[in-house]
C-alpha cells in the first residue's frame, strides 16, 4: 500500500514500485515522502517502527522545525532547512491590501518552483549524499509534504528513471491525501487557500521545464547541479532498484 495511514500525518507515502531504469521497479519500504511528523500519536510511532525507518531528511525552515518539533524512537534526524516564501509574500501582498486571487497565488506557486530547483539545488544535492550514505529506510518531509517535498520527491523518482508521466502523477497523489491543518487564515481569501494548501500540474511543471530549459535534460542536471555523478546514479539505481 502506498499511502502508511497514520493519525497524525496525512501525506506519509511510499515511493516504491514505480518502474524506474531498465523497467526495474523501486523498492518498496526503502523511501518514504511525507507532511510533518509532530502530530504523531503512540500508535503512529508504533507503525513506522515496524518500517525500520532510519532516517528522516525534514526541510522544514527554522521557525517551522522550533514551532513544531518531534522525536522518532530510534530514527535519526538530519535538518536541511529550506526557509517558506509564498505565505510571507501572500502576507506582505495582503498588507498592502492587494487581491489575492487564485491566479496570483498559482503564480506564486510556480515561481516557487521555480526558485527550488535553482537557489535550493544545494539542499536536494544534500539529500542524495544521504541517499547514498547509508541503505536504511528514510523518510523525507516538509510541513504539508507537497512543495519542498514534492520537488524532492520528483527529482529522486528522475534519478531512478522513473518517467515524468509517473512522477506527475505520484506528485498529484497529495490532492487525495492531504487534509489541510485548520489554521485560520482571516485575511486571505478562500480562493487563495485553496490554491495554497493543494498542489497542480503546473507547479511541478514549472520545476521540471525550468531543468530542461537549462540543463535540456535531468541527468544534466542531477550532474551539474547536485553534484552526483555517472557512477552515483548506478549506485542509487543498484541500492533503491529492484534487481
Amino acid at each position: 500500500m502506498r499511502l502508511v495511514r497514520l493519525q497524525g500525518a496525512t501525506n506519509f507515502r511510499d515511493l516504491g514500485g514505480y518502474a524506474g531504469r531498465e523497467g526495474r521497479p523501486v523498492r518498496w519500504r526503502r523511501l518514504f515522502r511525507s507532511d510533518h511528523l509532530s502530530r504523531l500519536t503512540r500508535d503512529d510511532h508504533a507503525s513506522l517502527s515496524g518500517l525500520g525507518l532510519q532516517r528522516s531528511i525534514d526541510f522544514r525552515g527554522l521557525a517551522e522545525r522550533a514551532a513544531s518539533p518531534y522525536q522518532l524512537p530510534g530514527v535519526v534526524q538530519h535538518s536541511l532547512a529550506i526557509e517558506p516564501t509564498v505565505v510571507q509574500r501572500m502576507e506582505e501582498m495582503a498588507s498592502t491590501e492587494r487581491e489575492l486571487t487564485g491566479p496570483i497565488v498559482v503564480g506564486l506557486m510556480e515561481d516557487l518552483y521555480r526558485s527550488l530547483v535553482n537557489e535550493q539545488a544545494g539542499r536536494f544535492g544534500e539529500l542524495f549524499q544521504q541517499l547514498l550514505r547509508e541503505e536504511g529506510p528514510l523518510v523525507f518531509h516538509c510541513t504539508a509534504g507537497k512543495d519542498r517535498t514534492g520537488v524532492a520527491a520528483a527529482l529522486v523518482l528522475l534519478a531512478l528513471g522513473v518517467s515524468r508521466e509517473q512522477v506527475m502523477r505520484d506528485y498529484l497523489l497529495t490532492n487525495e491525501v492531504f487534509e489541510p491543518p485548520e489554521v485560520p487564515h482571516a485575511r486571505t481569501p478562500p480562493e487563495a487557500l485553496r490554491v495554497l494548501w493543494r498542489v497542480q500540474e503546473s507547479f511541478l511543471g514549472a520545476a521540471l521545464d525550468a531543468i530542461e530549459a537549462e540543463h535540456g535534460e535531468i541527468d544534466r542536471y542531477l550532474t551539474h547541479r547536485l553534484g552526483l555523478t555517472p557512477a552515483a546514479l548506478d549506485t542509487l539505481a543498484d541500492r533503491y532498484l529492484e534487481s
